[in-house]
């Protein structure tokens, strides 16, 4: 019903704004600042604004606070507002921030820096003194600055709770506590950094811990069950969501899975070792850290009077992250495919949650590499399509892995010490960004567009969105070169009724927004296409009602005719 919801939107701002028979421009109604407007929960498996529209997240991680850098990686040597424009320009809505649980309370308590890595001379804004060279400012202060930018530039952000220890490598460590910070410390960080921006919905998510995981006989291991364990992940992260939600209700809570669960109607259990060595047998079922939800069908996340804000994220990858078993076959002459994976791997372990409509998805990291250097038979390629192209047919949410050209087994979205854009890359990504028919990017704030070139979510609702997809810098910072205009983008949301309304009826006759052929064009004809559209059996439209209605120049039915008989009757356009 998401088309619906649009259409009915954009209708009612319409109908209250007639005024003596001469339409105004469609508003939408906001709150009374910038501030809270932009919260997002849950309804059944969709995320939806304050006015019930559904959105989609659609955006990338960027990582450098968690591993000691003090800032995100890469600004050692471009200018950092940069390559915020470039994510805003090619189209991110959501910005994932790997953090740790020490940087947290560093900042909270206002300890000092360790070696913040900034080049102050291509980064003048965030020296103190605001010159190239300056002195550098305080972390937290940087990053406070990168809010202020992301929050300009249309861009949301989520908070990742990466690891509890400030390192590159903190997040091998299985669970959200280790010998240095335990559950205490991670909540009292969570709770403060909720405090410290719940009037400001720039942070409209956190990630309470990346990819809990372990096994058994490796010493730790985070579960999934009905007990109050410490190592128990699905206890925490009730815990953890609480935390937070009862300083900011109106956060949306992430919940990443765990790596392995037991095969409990095989007799095994969280004591069984992790392979049976006799027998060649797995007592588990296994999956990417952070990517098994198979606790959610015996013990699913409880948030009490807060369930609306609940997001299950699971994280997938690639051949070349790992040779996992379900991309290999049993006969050497095929390769995984869609169905495949489902089958193998996806379905149970987190797509069952997509599928079954139990909660929204959000997919916290999904990428790779596409050059034939690091993917030499392409199967990686092949992985990525598969997944973007499932992602899209299931609207599944998502943040891509990574910005940072310095991730090992994946490779980012720049090169060149984070100067020029990954063109080829990003091709893949593209069709899985939140854009309309006109491929122009939709922010997930109602007032700041996506970028230079892209739309508001109000202007999206309103049907007043621009009309010309961006053009983007992509070379650091003076050259620039026009991003490729082509794309296979699948627009979001996307209607099945399309297909069903194409004819070859002779338009001779036509009578452009007549929908219900009673010689009139008015919002009825626009709540009947809409309904239609979204499916309504009951709602009937002639042959010839489905040739008027027909409008926005291309074949067949869409969400973009009833944009144009909007803008029509509001006197923004004409037939």
């Amino acid at each position: 019903m998401f088309f619906f919801k649009k259409v009915t939107a954009a209708l009612t701002a319409a109908a209250m704004l007639a005024l003596n028979g001469a339409y105004m421009v469609p508003q939408t109604i906001t709150a009374a600042d910038d501030c809270h407007d932009d919260w997002l929960h849950v309804e059944k498996d969709k995320i939806v604004d304050m006015n019930g529209n559904e959105v989609w997240l659609t955006g990338v991680n960027w990582f450098g606070y968690n591993v000691g850098s003090q800032v995100f990686d890469g600004v050692w040597s471009q200018n950092m507002h940069w390559c915020l424009e470039m994510i805003a320009d090619h189209g991110f809505n959501l910005l994932r921030v790997p953090m740790s649980t020490e940087i947290l309370l560093q900042w909270k308590n206002k300890k000092p820096d360790g070696l913040v890595k900034v080049n102050q001379y291509s980064n003048p804004e965030l020296t103190v003194e605001g010159v190239e060279g300056g002195t550098i400012k305080y972390s937290f202060d940087i990053w406070n600055q990168a809010v202020e930018w992301c929050k300009e530039l249309g861009i949301k952000i989520m908070i990742d709770i990466h690891c509890a220890t400030t390192a590159s490598n903190g997040h091998q460590w299985a669970t959200w506590y280790d010998n240095n910070y335990g559950t205490d410390e991670w909540l009292e960080a969570l709770e403060w950094v909720t405090d410290y921006y719940k009037d400001d919905d720039t942070l409209i998510a956190i990630d309470l811990k990346n990819e809990p995981h372990g096994k058994k006989d490796e010493g730790l291991m985070a579960k999934w069950d009905g007990s109050t364990d410490e190592n128990n992940w699905k206890y925490a992260a009730e815990r953890g969501a609480k935390a937070v939600l009862d300083i900011n209700p109106n956060m949306l809570i992430m919940v990443e899975g765990i790596e392995v669960y037991p095969k409990f109607d095989e007799g095994q259990d969280w004591n069984s070792p992790s392979i049976d060595y006799v027998n060649n047998y797995s007592p588990y079922y296994g999956a990417w850290w952070g990517g098994n939800f198979r606790g959610v069908r015996d013990y699913p996340i409880d948030l009490g009077k807060y369930q609306s804000q609940l997001v299950y994220s699971p994280h997938d990858y690639g051949p070349e992250v790992w040779k996992q078993d379900w991309f290999y076959l049993d006969d050497p002459s095929k390769t995984f495919s869609r169905e495949t994976l489902l089958e193998d791997y996806w379905y149970d372990s987190w797509a069952f949650i997509a599928e079954e409509n139990i909660a929204p998805l959000l997919m916290g990291e999904w990428g790779g590499w596409v050059d034939e250097e690091h993917d030499k038979t392409g199967e990686n390629r092949h992985w990525l399509k598969e997944i973007r192209d499932y992602m899209i047919d299931k609207h599944i949410h998502h943040t891509f892995w990574c910005f940072n050209e310095n991730s090992s087994d994946t490779g980012g979205l720049v090169y060149d010490n984070f100067g020029k854009w990954d063109d080829v890359k990003y091709e893949f990504v593209k069709p899985v960004l939140w854009q309309d028919e006109n491929g122009v990017f939709i922010s997930l704030d109602h007032q700041y567009p996506i970028g230079k070139n892209g739309q508001s979510l109000s202007q999206y609702y309103s049907g007043s969105s621009v009309t010309t997809p961006p053009a983007v810098t992509t070379t650091a910072p003076a050259a620039t070169t026009p991003a490729p205009t082509t794309t296979t983008a699948i627009v979001f949301p996307v209607t099945s009724a399309t297909t069903k309304t194409e004819t070859s009826v002779s338009t001779e006759k036509k009578t452009p927004g007549d929908v219900n052929c009673d010689g009139d064009i008015g919002v009825d004809d626009v709540v009947l296409l809409a309904r239609m559209l979204a499916e309504d059996t009951d709602a009937k439209i002639t042959e010839q009602g489905q040739i008027n209605a027909d409008v926005d120049g291309k074949t067949g039915l869409s969400s973009g005719d009833v944009a144009k008989i909007l803008r029509v009757i509001a006197r923004m356009d004409q037939f």
